[in-house]
C-alpha cells in the first residue's frame, strides 16, 4: 500500500468505530498529517475520548491517558527527578512523565489548574521537556489531544489564550443524526456480544510520519496564499469592511500561528483528498477549526449571542479570493 492508501484505511477504521463523526475524524487525521494538536470540545458522551482511543488503537504509537483533575501536580505530566542510591554512588536519575508518549489524551483539560495546564506548554511548542535544567527530546511522531466540556464550568479552569494558540485545531463534536444513533447502538450491541471489528494490524507509525512530508511537498499558489493572509488580516483590521459588523464583533484577531494553521491544514485536506495543490475551497474547509479558538470577541458580541463560527462565517463572505 502506498502512504496515501495507508492513511485513507486508518480513515476508513476510524469511521467504522466512530459514528456520525465524519468531520471530526477528519479534522483529526489533518492534525496528524500537519504534526500539530487538537482540542475537542462537546458535550459528555459524543464519543471525544472514543475518537482518540480509537486512532491510537489502529496506530502503531506508544498511547498515554493523563486525567486532568484539580489535584494534577506538573510532574505528574512531565515526569520528575529521582534519587537512586547504588552500592558504588548516588544520583538522580530522570524518570519520564506520561507526556512522553507518542498520542497524548488529555482528557477534560480544563479540569486542572494553570500550573498543571502550563506543564504541556513547553511539550507542545518545542516538543522537549526541561526538569532540572535539563531538556529531553519528544518523540518524533507526538500528538497532544485535548478533550473539555463546553457546559460544566464549575470546577474548572479555562484555557489561557496562550495555551490555546498552541492547538492547531479546535474540533467541535456535536450530536450524531437520528440514523447514525441506530448504527450507534448496533456497533456498540455487537461489541458488548464480542462481534467486534477483528484484529487487522496497526498503521506503522513511519506511515504518518512519510505521510507528512508529502504534505510539505502540497503546492500554495501565489492567489491562495494572499488569500490566507486576507482571512487573518480581517480578523485584525476588521474595520477596513465598513458595511460589515465585523469591527464591533472582533476585539483579538488571529496571530501568526493562526496562519501558519490555515496553511498547513489547507495542504493536509488537499493532501488527503488526493491533489497536490491547495485550492480556495481547502482554506475555506480548514478555517473555521483553524481560527475559532484564536479569536477574542468583544462583549457587544456575546451579549447578542454571536458566536465565533458566526464570525467566521461573516469573514469569509467577506473576504474576495484574489
Amino acid at each position: 500500500m502506498t502512504t496515501h492508501e495507508h492513511i485513507l484505511e486508518l480513515r476508513n477504521r476510524l469511521a467504522a468505530s466512530v459514528i456520525g463523526q465524519q468531520q471530526v475524524i477528519e479534522q483529526l487525521l489533518i492534525a496528524l498529517l500537519a504534526n500539530g494538536h487538537v482540542l475537542l470540545e462537546g458535550l459528555p458522551g459524543l464519543a471525544k475520548t472514543r475518537t482518540i482511543k480509537t486512532l491510537a488503537a489502529n496506530l502503531e504509537s506508544d498511547f498515554s491517558r493523563i486525567q486532568f483533575t484539580p489535584d494534577l501536580l506538573p510532574s505528574d505530566i512531565t515526569g520528575t527527578e529521582i534519587y537512586i542510591s547504588e552500592a558504588s554512588t548516588d544520583k538522580f536519575q530522570f524518570q519520564p512523565g506520561p507526556v512522553f508518549g507518542n498520542l497524548i489524551l488529555a482528557d477534560e483539560i480544563n479540569r486542572a489548574p494553570a500550573k498543571a495546564q502550563a506543564a504541556l506548554l513547553e511539550a507542545m511548542e518545542e516538543r522537549q521537556v526541561t526538569v532540572a535544567g535539563t531538556s529531553h527530546a519528544l518523540p518524533a511522531l507526538f500528538l497532544v489531544l485535548a478533550t473539555q466540556n463546553p457546559i460544566e464550568q464549575e470546577g474548572t479552569y479555562p484555557l489561557p489564550e496562550a495555551q490555546m494558540d498552541r492547538f492547531l485545531l479546535h474540533i467541535k463534536v456535536d450530536y450524531s443524526t437520528d440514523e447514525d444513533e441506530r448504527r450507534i447502538l448496533r456497533l456498540v450491541r455487537g461489541e458488548d456480544a464480542g462481534s467486534g471489528q477483528r484484529d487487522t494490524g496497526k498503521i506503522p507509525a513511519q506511515v504518518v510520519l512519510d505521510a507528512r512530508a508529502e504534505v510539505l511537498a502540497v503546492q500554495v499558489s501565489d492567489a491562495v496564499e494572499r488569500y490566507m493572509v486576507a482571512i487573518i488580516a480581517a480578523t485584525r483590521r476588521p474595520a477596513e469592511y465598513a458595511k460589515s459588523p465585523l469591527a464591533k464583533w472582533i476585539t483579538v484577531g488571529a496571530s501568526p500561528r493562526g496562519t501558519l494553521a490555515l496553511d498547513r491544514a489547507s495542504r493536509a485536506l488537499a493532501w488527503l483528498d488526493g491533489r497536490n495543490a491547495v485550492t480556495p475551497d481547502d482554506v475555506k474547509a480548514a478555517t473555521h477549526a483553524c481560527l475559532r479558538h484564536r479569536l477574542i470577541l468583544s462583549y457587544e458580541a456575546e451579549a447578542d449571542g454571536v458566536t465565533k463560527d458566526q464570525v467566521l462565517d461573516e469573514v469569509l463572505t467577506q473576504v474576495a479570493v484574489s
